[in-house]
């Protein structure tokens, strides 16, 4: 069973994620685990205080050490013997992360231990001697860290063999190989005065292939040229496409 650990001040928001949907059911089968530990509860004052202000002066306040790092022992201290286990603080400053981290962090690790901050952030003494990475959703800033922690859990677990009903359900969609996913349509065949393309009511499962990859290619190349880039389209296949769609452009 593949497990995260959710180090929180806002337990029930991440609960709310953890119990629905896909991610929901396949903790009642028993594929995955998402549990919420509140951070407060290993505060040694009668307040629960988890902040304090920072050296140095500055707005705001900043998460101390201890409440984060008492949680985080309690955490370790129920690790199976061998287990592996990475340790993740969500940070505007931390490396963006990517699908190659979810399929990473789902074939390296057997757990996961993501920390989320709050206020202005966590004293760097927490970072710098517990924390294997920081992560980031992108270039700006979120109040908390719960929301990033919501989000790289999914991506992690719905990776999980079982979670899904089938390989292809991941392995078709943006990202995986390096491009975004194709166009896709349902009933009505006409709606609004638009139509699907003709190809996908054809039944010619090699030709809808065919076009599917190129309209991944057509739309990586648009939407994000620094991901075309990368990519391999040396093969006679994708050469041909490739001429198709410059010929269409044209």
């Amino acid at each position: 069973m593949y497990r995260i650990d959710i180090l929180t001040l806002f337990p029930e928001t991440v609960k709310a994620m953890a119990c629905e949907s896909v991610i929901g059911r396949a903790q009642e089968r028993g594929f995955i685990s998402v549990q919420t530990h509140q951070i407060r509860d290993y505060t040694l004052n009668r307040q629960r205080q988890v902040d304090d202000y920072p050296y140095g002066g500055g707005r705001g306040a900043m998460m101390t050490a201890q409440p984060l790092y008492d949680c985080h022992r309690a955490v370790l201290e129920t690790a199976e013997p061998g287990e592996r286990i990475r340790t993740i603080y969500c940070s505007p400053v931390g490396k963006v992360f990517k699908q190659e981290d979810a399929i990473r962090l789902r074939d390296n690790y057997d757990r996961l231990i993501i920390a989320c901050g709050h206020y202005e952030g966590v004293d760097e003494r927490f970072i710098d001697e517990y924390v294997d990475e920081e992560l980031s959703l992108g270039d700006f800033v979120l109040t908390g860290g719960e929301i990033p922690a919501i989000a790289i859990s999914d991506a992690v677990l719905r990776l999980v063999p079982g979670v899904l009903p089938d390989e292809e359900c991941f392995t078709d969609e943006s990202h995986w190989a390096g491009l975004l996913e194709y166009p896709q349509y349902t009933r009505p065949e006409t709606w609004q005065g638009r139509s699907v393309p003709e190809i996908l009511l054809s039944g010619h499962h090699e030709n809808i292939r065919k076009w599917r990859r190129k309209m991944s290619i057509k739309r990586t190349r648009e939407r994000r040229p620094d991901m075309y880039a990368k990519l391999d389209l040396s093969s006679k296949e994708d050469k041909k496409l490739l001429a198709e769609l410059d010929a269409e452009e044209n």
